[in-house]
């Protein structure tokens, strides 16, 4: 690769930006950012939302001119190699990344939707960009009743949050556990104690089945709590007054977050013609189905696997510009350890890391250490003499010693010496 050659990579978000930083100097890139605001980290989002950093705290280091913000990329010409953006422009290329990222999922909810709508109603908010965090943080208030649907990584985050900004909050989780993708049983229950006790209601095995809103059938809504719920007003448009339950139950809520996942980004990949199955089908160079066209982020898929971690996205984004810039190098997958911390010393703060397969299989050995006193639960999964999988709550000290051993197909001589708070020194 020269200096000359054409480098447009679709997303300007944590994967899009880190490898335009890479490729710096190496190419002519030009990177399209179909939000306005200046380049962010989505991690960050639930900190925000809970009002401990300002927005401009998640910035991103941005690549400066060769950004452009509020451009969306709507069609993808492989003939002639451009791509058509929203606002008229056209951007050539020599290679193509996309690092489109992924949407929130919105559940199908009755109500949700008018007949031919797209315009959620009043007080219903997704929770996966920085415009749905600042609008759900001008809602917030103490005492509103929120209701959180979903009770993965995301439902989690944004229950906590709310329930620091002094939110009366609801979590409904479908599944049998709070975070069941990353945490096993015991550390859920841990989970869920800690939120329990910064005042959140969880259901768990709970689906909501529909929204009421203004126009909605008469029928009584039923709060979980005996304190009664502020309505929402308005005089034009849908305002959500709470969500029904698969039972008929209802409750009554001023704002509904929709924390049920999220699905990459493939439709301008689809329309071109890619390779697309969960997501953009991606070979250990990163290279599409059209091998002058790469994926990386969230919406990206190899070997099986769509990753949707700050991790990959990064280790994806690192392979790529190595392999563009002429050096030998493959992408083989991603060892993910999910890692977060619920909330700020004020007023409790829970710690938790998860990674590799933390439900043991038949003949795997477990080790648990649990402290109630404390409120520390850690776990490792052993199979064959090596690590393949822990969860941590309450004290990480010794996540960086168990994470190398895992990651290093290390055989864990001294389990219990890792295990405990020097099992990294």
């Amino acid at each position: 690769m020269t200096s000359n050659q054409r480098v447009v990579v679709i997303g300007g978000g944590l994967a899009g930006l880190r490898l335009a930083a890479r490729l710096t100097g190496a190419a002519a890139v030009t990177v399209l950012g179909e939000e306005p605001h200046a380049p962010y980290n989505r991690v960050l989002l639930a900190e925000v939302l809970a009002g401990r950093y300002a927005p401009e705290v998640t910035a991103l280091p941005t690549p400066g001119p060769a950004l452009r913000r509020g451009v969306r990329a709507v069609r993808i010409d492989r003939t002639d190699r451009t791509v058509l953006c929203d606002d008229g422009t056209v951007a050539e290329y020599d290679t193509l990344v996309l690092a489109t990222g992924s949407n929130a999922v919105l559940p199908p909810l009755r109500g949700l939707f008018e007949p031919e709508g797209r315009d959620l109603p009043d007080g219903v908010h997704a929770f996966r960009t920085m415009d749905d965090c600042l609008a759900l943080s001008a809602a917030v208030r103490p005492g509103v009743r929120a209701v959180v649907i979903g009770g993965g990584l995301l439902g989690v985050s944004a229950a906590r949050a709310l329930a620091a900004r002094g939110a009366v909050v609801v979590l409904a989780q479908q599944g049998e556990r709070l975070m069941e993708r990353q945490l096993d049983a015991d550390a859920s229950a841990l989970l869920a104690t800690h939120l329990t006790d910064l005042g959140v209601e969880i259901h768990t095995e709970c689906r909501v089945r529909g929204l009421i809103t203004t126009g909605s059938p008469a029928a009584p809504l039923l709060g979980l709590r005996a304190e009664p719920g502020r309505r929402r007003g308005g005089d034009t448009g849908r305002v959500v007054k709470g969500v029904e339950l698969a039972d008929g139950y209802r409750l009554e809520a001023d704002l509904v977050v929709l924390a049920c996942g999220v699905r990459p980004r493939t439709g301008l990949a689809k329309s071109a013609g890619l390779d697309v199955r969960a997501g953009i089908v991606v070979d250990d160079h990163l290279r599409t189905s059209d091998p002058r066209i790469h994926a990386i982020g969230d919406c990206a898929e190899h070997a099986g696997q769509v990753y949707g971690l700050a991790g990959a996205a990064l280790e994806q984004a690192d392979a790529l510009a190595a392999v563009l810039t002429g050096t030998p190098a493959r992408y083989t997958g991603t060892r993910a350890l999910t890692r977060l911390t619920l909330g700020g010393a004020e007023n409790g703060s829970l710690d938790l890391a998860a990674f590799g397969e933390t439900t043991p299989r038949p003949g795997d050995d477990v080790v648990r250490l649990a402290d109630a006193t404390r409120g520390t639960y850690r776990k490792v999964v052993v199979r064959d003499d090596r690590l393949v999988g822990g969860v941590l709550l309450g004290e990480l000290s010794t996540v960086g010693a168990l994470a190398r051993t895992w990651e290093g197909d290390e055989s864990p001589h001294d389990l219990f010496h890792l295990l405990t708070d020097d099992g990294g020194h």
